[in-house]
């Protein structure tokens, strides 16, 4: 099975995203979506092994706040491995709010082309 393409965690948790000629949306409402560029996006960091060793090794030594990733990260640690072509991401958004989201590689390489 490939990617969800879902906010798995945080804000916008369980919207879906979707990428039509190169931009990337979360879907908010039935009628509005927030477009994911560099005008909204402050960073996108790639979830990967060795972050949810690092998160998971936090939690093990009984530390709680500034882990690697933060809460988010807290979360991901205990996600189980993706397949290929799937990427786990947290998005920083300007606002400070945080996503953690599921995309395909689609998604992902627009995403990273329009908040660079």
């Amino acid at each position: 099975m490939g990617a969800k393409n879902k906010v798995i965690a945080g804000e916008y948790k369980g919207k879906s995203l979707a990428a039509a000629l190169g931009t990337v949306i979360i879907s908010t409402s039935f009628t509005k979506s927030l477009v994911l560029d560099n005008t909204t996006v402050d960073e996108v960091e790639v979830v990967t092994d060795e972050h949810r060793k690092s998160a998971a090794s936090g939690v093990a030594r009984g530390l709680v706040g500034g882990t690697l990733l933060g809460p988010l990260g807290m979360l991901a640690g205990g996600l189980s491995a993706k397949s290929k072509g799937t990427y786990t991401l947290v998005i920083r958004f300007k606002d400070g709010k945080e996503s953690l989201v599921e995309v395909d590689d689609k998604i992902y390489k627009a995403l990273l082309q329009k908040c660079f």
